[in-house]
């Protein structure tokens, strides 16, 4: 079996945050039935590309610039992660403005999360057992995202919460200052361990929506392999 390229996750810089997606096989597309693949590869070959495919895609979008605010950061929920209610709320956000920055400095945390989680998903995809990769295939627009999700179980949280608590703590960003100091009690682990979940449940998110559109239009990835295999509406 093929092995994919181990160094095409993350080959070269773009951005403040310096992720990029690389490029999977450049080739034509090449029109073949459902049940084939590319001779050299296999199902199991197929299922490893598109969660690629769909991860790095999945990251560069949440990873660039405003990318939380602009897909994901209505749902980070900032005041149920700072516990935030009543006369607290209203005197910490009377400003729009300053709620917005509170918003946006929060994104930028989420974005860092989504970095430390990007190379776990990445090296799943390349290690990860896949027993039944003919059902996977035919599976749902977003089953190949639900297998790897549910092999990884709560590894990216694990990982992202030691470094959001130690971001959020310093508190580099001035906003973030105020805002922590301004509260009593703020519990700077517990608001990591919730931003961490919140930030787990967008990457999935985003990874299956990235899944659903290749296997609804594989022909866009340029990709003969998942031509092959998704192009004909996976009729295995």
């Amino acid at each position: 079996m093929n092995e994919i390229n181990e160094k095409s996750p993350l080959n070269r810089v773009t951005g403040r945050r310096g992720f990029m997606r690389a490029g999977m096989l450049g080739a034509a597309a090449l029109a073949m039935p459902a049940c084939s693949t590319v001779p050299g590869f296999s199902l199991v070959d197929a299922v490893r590309r598109i969660l690629l495919l769909s991860s790095e895609n999945a990251f560069a979008r949440l990873t660039a610039d405003g990318g939380f605010w602009d897909s994901q950061v209505g749902q980070l929920g900032v005041d149920q992660l700072l516990g935030l209610s009543g006369n607290s709320l209203t005197s910490l956000l009377t400003s729009a403005v300053f709620k917005r920055q509170v918003e946006e400095a929060f994104a930028d945390l989420a974005e860092e999360g989504a970095e430390k989680a990007a190379p776990l998903v990445i090296d799943a995809v390349r290690t990860v057992g896949i027993a039944n990769a003919s059902a996977i295939i035919s599976g749902g627009p977003q089953a190949a995202t639900d297998f790897l999700r549910g092999e990884l179980g709560n590894s990216l949280i694990e990982a992202m919460v030691p470094e959001l608590g130690d971001a959020i703590r310093i508190a580099q960003d001035p906003i973030i200052g105020q805002v922590i100091n301004s509260l009593s009690g703020v519990d700077a682990g517990g608001i990591a361990s919730q931003l961490s979940n919140t930030v787990n449940d967008a990457i999935w998110r985003e990874i299956g929506v990235e899944e659903a559109a290749i296997r609804a239009n594989p022909r866009a990835t340029g990709d003969p392999l998942l031509i092959g295999v998704f192009g004909l509406g996976n009729q295995l």
